[in-house]
């Protein structure tokens, strides 16, 4: 009952034959290789919630892809071509929701070649992990808590270099000049820091503190699951 089950329903004599115990094998050693490769990749860095869950998932996604294409160039081609329609989403994403593409149409992989009962248990399983994941904050959460972008216009009279490091040593642990752009025909410095907060709850004493070094700073700042991220 158990082999019927998992028997794929296309299946010919020449067709290969996925055995459940080898299914679940692969699927188990992708996940903790993904978790491994997660937790390795967040050490010392930052990245969102979103990031971290799909880092830890895409493995398991891709070797059931691997699985089922198994050497077979025509549903090869026809994968690669699916897959990458998630390229041209209309609207840009978090990592969690291209993550979660992925998860469906592997799934739609899986329920087109007939295999209906390994679609069930790759849905269960990645379903579970992410809601594990998710649920047990790979992120470190108490850290993402002190983690801004700030995006900051400044005239360009103003000498940008070192000019906020006063307000900014004073109310974060630590803190990056990332980007420097000009904006309405060089006239405007637009700046974008990377910087950590000491206390999150006095994050309006900080945009304060900034405006009174220099009146004409439009200042926005923002979470880091707040700024898109994409794969």
């Amino acid at each position: 009952m158990l082999e019927s089950f998992f028997q794929g329903v296309f299946d010919t004599q020449l067709t290969p034959v996925i055995a459940p115990g080898a299914f679940l094998l692969c699927i188990a050693a992708s996940i903790g290789l993904g978790l491994l490769l997660c937790l390795t990749t967040l050490w010392r860095t930052r990245c969102t919630k979103s990031f971290a869950v799909t880092l830890a998932l895409l493995p398991a996604v891709v070797c059931v892809v691997i699985m089922m294409v198994n050497g077979n160039v025509g549903t090869g081609v026809a994968v690669a071509g699916a897959f990458s329609l998630v390229r041209f989403r209309s609207a840009p994403g978090s990592a969690r929701e291209i993550g979660a593409i992925f998860i469906a149409m592997g799934t739609g992989l899986m329920t087109g070649m007939g295999y209906l009962g390994y679609a069930l248990v790759f849905v269960l399983i990645l379903g579970g992990m992410t809601m594990l994941y998710t649920g047990i904050h790979l992120d470190h959460p108490l850290r993402n808590a002190c983690w801004r972008t700030m995006y900051i216009t400044i005239p360009e009279n103003l000498n940008y270099p070192g000019v906020l490091d006063p307000v900014l040593k004073g109310f974060t642990s630590e803190f990056t000049l990332r980007q420097v752009a000009t904006s309405h025909m060089g006239s405007l410095f637009k700046l974008t820091y990377d910087l950590t907060l000491k206390d999150p709850r006095q994050e309006k004493a900080f945009l304060d503190a900034l405006r009174r070094r220099n009146g004409n700073l439009e200042i926005s700042l923002c979470t880091q699951e707040t700024v898109s991220t994409g794969l």
